[in-house]
């Protein structure tokens, strides 16, 4: 069935999040000076249209790309095969749990030690917006490995795959690294547009903290990605925000 492919699968699973975003866009509008050019609906149609319509391509090539380099989604691809997932979770979870863990406390860290280098408009803006803690699971967690690990990540292992290796062979480790590192910087400048909407101007403290700190924990989700495969990476990723969650709540 058509259904059955895995890449449907993940397309489906990213667009939740992309659904989740939706009751955002009200406070990000909520925070701009100027009024909406249009009613917020709108607004919101036309966002999910467009994020839906990046997240396809970037399944696409990703399912293009992530086979040709041994990287794999391997849950999704059992369950497309009627085969067991358990032994597969077992293989991941672990990783995914001290990964998670880490990053969740290293963002919160490296936030701590750059918040008094912060615009202030920036933090009173940040502070205002609350996403759901749903959205943080569903778009962070799923949505944005979907896009950056499975779309960007393979894409730049197939093309450094096909430059320095001719397309031959099993994909280099200094290779995969080359990989690893250029989508998590990737990822790092994804975030730049909230960053804009919330804060009059970029500073380098607010540009390090944007883009390194969000490039640390893509290093950390492309490394699960190519030794464990892509669900750990995205289990990583929630545990991250269920972390970060947690001790904002005891704090």
């Amino acid at each position: 069935m058509y259904l059955r492919r895995p890449s449907v699968l993940l397309f489906f699973a990213g667009f939740i999040g992309v659904l989740s975003m939706l009751p955002l866009i009200p406070q990000l509008l909520a925070l701009q000076t100027e009024p909406a050019p249009l009613p917020v609906p709108v607004i919101q149609l036309i966002g999910a249209v467009q994020s839906s319509l990046m997240l396809a391509a970037l399944v696409w090539l990703g399912s293009k790309c992530a086979r040709k380099v041994g990287l794999k989604a391997p849950m999704f691809e059992a369950f497309c095969q009627q085969q067991p997932l358990y032994p597969i979770f077992q293989m991941q979870w672990f990783a995914a749990l001290i990964g998670g863990i880490v990053g969740g406390i290293g963002l919160l860290g490296f936030f701590a030690y750059m918040q008094p280098s912060l615009p202030s408009d920036f933090l009173r803006a940040a502070a205002n917006l609350n996403p759901a803690w749903y959205t943080k699971l569903l778009y962070g967690g799923v949505t944005e490995e979907v896009l950056l690990r499975w779309g960007v990540m393979s894409c730049i292992a197939w093309l450094v795959w096909r430059v320095t290796q001719g397309g031959k062979g099993q994909l280099r480790p200094l290779h995969v690294l080359i990989a690893v590192c250029f989508s998590a910087l990737l990822f790092g400048v994804g975030h730049l547009p909230v960053a804009m909407s919330l804060s009059h101007e970029l500073t380098v403290p607010l540009l390090t903290y944007i883009i390194l700190g969000n490039a640390a924990f893509g290093f950390i989700a492309g490394y699960l990605f190519w030794r464990y495969g892509l669900e750990c990476a995205i289990m990583a990723h929630m545990i991250a925000h269920i972390t970060m969650l947690t001790l904002q709540a005891l704090v």
